[in-house]
């Protein structure tokens, strides 16, 4: 349930993009009183998803079901039985039970669309979950020595480094409802997730950009990634992360870029470093020299993987929402 506040409408913000560190953001927000839309990417193609949307001709419900699960509002046990993941069983080893409840439900109604409106519906989801569109998308990148990688999961494989990527069908239609809420947002926040595989694919939907630019009345906001993602973003600044989405839209998109500027501890650089990954570099000169404005912050938490702390990161958005409608009123 959304609270009011004083009888003023609460904002309207969308959220963009797919993967982990979008989930993890969108448990803080929710506790906001903010009109949430989250808009999640389809061109998902690994492991449970890439083999229910192969056997069954569906979009990937990885992601969704992620963030469905991140907005809901039931207890903490149902919560987790959308993410239990089988590790036994012939056929079922590798599946997430939320991912073949989703199967279910689209194979009984016949629409993707419709089998996610009905879970958010069981699941008391606050705000609403939408795909970038109703269909899968494939995801391609070309290297810079000019070869071409097919495949979302294949791409982080492919050990290159990715000049651009584009979706197959190019002009794949996004859900009306995606582009109205973007139209009628106070805020459009894109990040954090994988830059190439997760952020960037939802703004190659035409339509989806096209609605993000159109808006001058809402603040957007890039939330950056803590750290490098090996095979993606190795070696990647804070203004590398903007650049490439320059480049893949064509116009600078935000107003703001929020940062992590807090100290990982060395045991944890190390942990990452064995895996090919680093903090991410902060270049303030160079991202408030390209007209950003910068929010930076302490904001990771460290458990088993580092993790954006969700509470600090969202008070700094409704922050800025709210600073933001104050001002254009």
């Amino acid at each position: 349930m959304i609270h009011r506040i004083k009888n003023e409408r609460v904002p309207r913000i969308v959220v963009m993009g797919g993967g982990t560190g979008l989930s993890v953001m969108l448990r803080g927000l929710k506790e906001k009183p903010l009109d949430i839309t989250a808009i999640v990417t389809v061109a998902d193609d690994g492991g449970s998803s890439g083999i229910l949307r192969s056997e069954l001709q569906m979009p990937p419900p990885g992601d969704i079901r992620n963030v469905l699960t991140a907005l809901a509002d039931v207890e903490p046990l149902l919560s987790d039985m959308l993410s239990y993941r089988f590790s036994n069983g012939s056929g079922l080893a590798g599946h997430s039970l939320g991912n073949l409840i989703l199967a279910a439900i689209t194979d009984i109604s016949g629409d993707f669309v419709t089998a996610v409106r009905e879970l958010s519906r069981v699941f008391a989801v606050r705000g609403r979950v939408l795909p970038a569109a109703g269909q899968a998308v494939v995801l391609n990148a070309e290297m810079e020595d000019g070869s071409i990688v097919t495949g979302e999961s294949k791409i982080p494989e492919a050990g290159g480094k990715i000049s651009r990527i584009f979706i197959e069908p190019e002009e794949v239609e996004p859900l009306p409802e995606a582009v109205e809420a973007i139209r009628e947002a106070d805020a459009i926040l894109i990040g954090p997730g994988s830059l190439y595989t997760s952020i960037i694919p939802n703004l190659l939907v035409p339509k989806l950009a096209e609605a993000v630019l159109e808006n001058e009345n809402a603040i957007k906001i890039f939330v950056c990634n803590v750290m490098t993602q090996p095979g993606e973003t190795d070696d990647y600044t804070v203004s590398d992360h903007l650049e490439a989405i320059y480049k893949h839209v064509g116009h600078h998109l935000f107003d703001y870029v929020i940062v992590n500027d807090g100290e990982i501890p060395a045991q944890v650089q190390d942990f990452y470093a064995e895996k090919g990954a680093k903090p991410v570099q902060v270049d303030w000169d160079v991202v408030t020299g390209r007209g950003y404005k910068m929010i930076a912050d302490t904001l990771v938490l460290f458990r088993r993987y580092l993790r954006h702390d969700a509470d600090k990161l969202s008070q700094h958005i409704y922050q800025l929402v709210q600073d933001w409608i104050s001002r254009k009123r």
